[in-house]
């Protein structure tokens, strides 16, 4: 399939689940920036993206935006749901519960939010005549079995989380859904490790960014072997941009990733030069649920939406220690 053109556009009128949240944020300002309305559902709820970064969020959306639209409510609400999508041309479905290390000590809310929130989503989008949907899947969904780089049509059925097997469960939900409607989008995006400003302050990138800008010690799982394909959050919208815009119908998967890991040891140093300091390093076990390596094929995306990743890691790594010299915690 060849890229798709990109005729011009009238402005739509979108719902984001999960609007105020790391990616969510970043993606609701693009949305606004190029003419579109969006509603914004979000529970504010504290773990593990923190409330008073959502909240920031939602102020500084606000502040640049004012017409934006926040909705307070769960995605297993099936009214607060219902009322959010009416009216809207598309939803990009972002909410859900992230982290495969906090999936362990409540694997049933994982399920109960990542798969039956988007089994809500999906459905009641579909019953208002919405024919644009989006919704964050995961790398985490590859384990470790799956063969690198990890292919979209590659088997993912070895999960090694929690948190895996609920986005799995999700996009399983979502594509059985699609079977009685093969006229809507429906599309699931298999994020790889995403970073960037606003960042959930636990993931290792932000955390590793403070603790070498105040000459604190840094723990690397494992040997630093274990490699990553990070992904800058600018990337990430415009790989959400690219599907609202051109997603076929039916359903389909894509990985958004950079298509370039790097192993721990690297990274911790390519921190160090952004920050202008070396890094004190500790080593600790690796936490149940990791994967060995996530890596992505990202050639369907290429071929099928005209997006690629054009964000470098060093480039990426400087904005994330701008952000947090700007914002102490």
């Amino acid at each position: 399939m060849s890229a798709p053109s990109h005729p011009a556009r009238s402005p739509r009128r979108w719902l984001v689940t999960g609007g105020v949240g790391f990616i969510g944020y970043h993606l609701s300002r693009a949305l606004l920036a190029r003419g579109d309305e969006v509603v914004v559902l979000d529970d504010f709820s504290d773990a593990p993206y923190p409330v008073a970064e959502k909240r920031r969020n939602a102020r500084d959306l606000a502040a640049e935006h004012a017409h934006v639209e926040v909705v307070e409510g769960c995605i297993t609400n099936r009214d607060v749901v219902a009322g959010a999508v009416a009216g809207v041309d598309g939803v990009v479905h972002l909410a859900g519960l992230a982290g495969v290390r906090p999936s362990f000590k409540d694997p049933a809310r994982y399920a109960r939010v990542n798969v039956e929130g988007t089994a809500n989503v999906v459905e009641l989008a579909r019953a208002q005549g919405v024919r644009n949907l989006v919704f964050a899947s995961s790398s985490s969904v590859y384990g470790n079995a799956t063969p690198l780089p990890a292919r979209e049509d590659a088997p993912a059925i070895e999960p090694e989380s929690p948190y895996a097997a609920s986005k799995r469960g999700a996009e399983l939900m979502a594509s059985i859904l699609m079977k009685a409607s093969p006229e809507i989008a429906c599309t699931a995006l298999r994020f790889f490790t995403v970073y960037g400003p606003r960042q959930r302050p636990e993931m290792a990138i932000t955390l590793w960014a403070r603790a070498v800008l105040e000459g604190r010690t840094i723990t690397v799982f494992g040997d630093g072997s274990m490699r990553r394909d990070f992904t800058h959050v600018d990337d990430i919208v415009r790989g959400v941009l690219a599907v609202a815009d051109s997603a076929p119908k039916g359903y389909r998967a894509y990985n958004l990733g950079s298509g370039a890991p790097i192993d721990l040891a690297g990274l911790v140093a390519a921190l160090g030069v952004a920050a202008g300091r070396a890094p004190l390093v500790a080593h600790g076990p690796v936490p149940r649920g990791d994967v060995d390596a996530t890596f992505a094929d990202i050639a369907r995306a290429h071929d099928e939406l005209g997006w690629s990743p054009q964000m470098k890691l060093t480039t990426g790594l400087a904005s994330v220690i701008d952000w947090v010299q700007k914002h102490p915690a």
